[in-house]
């Protein structure tokens, strides 16, 4: 249930069209939605200040049309969510009611209502190192904008080619907060964070040849970075980045 929704709820009874019985049962529906194989929890909004999120990956198409469906039903009108194939995104548009849904293929991540106008106070910079870490930056950067925070990209700006990133020490000084997106040796965080006054949230990517291992080296050197104000998240979690640089710019 979203905040508006529990306003309109009170405004009703201030102004006599639904009475304290009817008020008090709705707001006792709201924790939790029970569909059997989910229990939405309707209450985050309200906790939170962003509802639920849907994890597509491991859920049938079903499931998430149902999901959906049901949080829409309760009022949420920007229901974000992830690690969705084209196939399940195809079914949701497809069959969700009274809805539009936007589908990001590189992403793999849906919006299904509207975009939300920024309301976040400053601007979410997401870099990334190469064009193949694309995938998890752009997840990190519709995630920050589903949150309501507005988002500048810096593409291919990886430190073999250290001038690309500092063409763009503008963004880089202006930003409220930077995601940095980087396999290989994840050396992309350490460098942004040298030159940046504000925090910045490293996300290892997978992206890389044997010894990468999977995007554990990035991870390692992100953790190790010399750099202060570094956080990181886990390998190829940009939902997870783009979740706190939402809450920073917020706050």
């Amino acid at each position: 249930m979203e905040q508006m929704e529990v306003r309109r709820i009170l405004e009703q009874v201030q102004g006599g069209t639904m009475n304290l019985d009817d008020a008090m049962l709705r707001l006792r529906e709201a924790p939790f939605t029970d569909l059997g194989y989910a229990r939405i929890d309707n209450h985050r909004q309200l906790r939170q200040g962003a509802a639920e999120v849907i994890y597509g990956e491991g859920k049938t198409k079903e499931q998430v049309l149902g999901i959906a469906q049901s949080m829409w039903d309760g009022g949420v009108r920007t229901i974000l969510a992830t690690r969705l194939n084209g196939e399940k995104a195809d079914y949701v548009k497809a069959h969700i009611q009274g809805s539009a849904v936007q589908y990001w293929e590189t992403a793999r991540i849906a919006v299904i209502g509207s975009m939300p106008e920024p309301t976040g106070r400053g601007t979410v910079v997401v870099a990334s190192g190469g064009t193949s870490d694309l995938p998890v930056s752009e997840e990190a950067a519709i995630t920050a904008m589903a949150l309501g925070s507005k988002v500048v990209r810096l593409v291919d700006v990886g430190v073999s080619g250290l001038h690309r990133l500092l063409s763009h020490m503008d963004e880089i000084m202006n930003a409220k907060v930077i995601i940095a997106v980087a396999g290989m040796e994840g050396a992309l965080a350490s460098v942004i964070a040298g030159l940046a006054d504000c925090p910045v949230i490293a996300v290892p990517t997978s992206v890389g040849y044997g010894a990468n291992f999977g995007g554990l080296s990035a991870l390692l050197s992100m953790l190790n970075s010399c750099a202060s104000g570094v956080s990181v998240v886990n390998i190829d979690n940009g939902f997870g980045a783009g979740y706190q640089a939402a809450m920073i710019n917020r706050a």
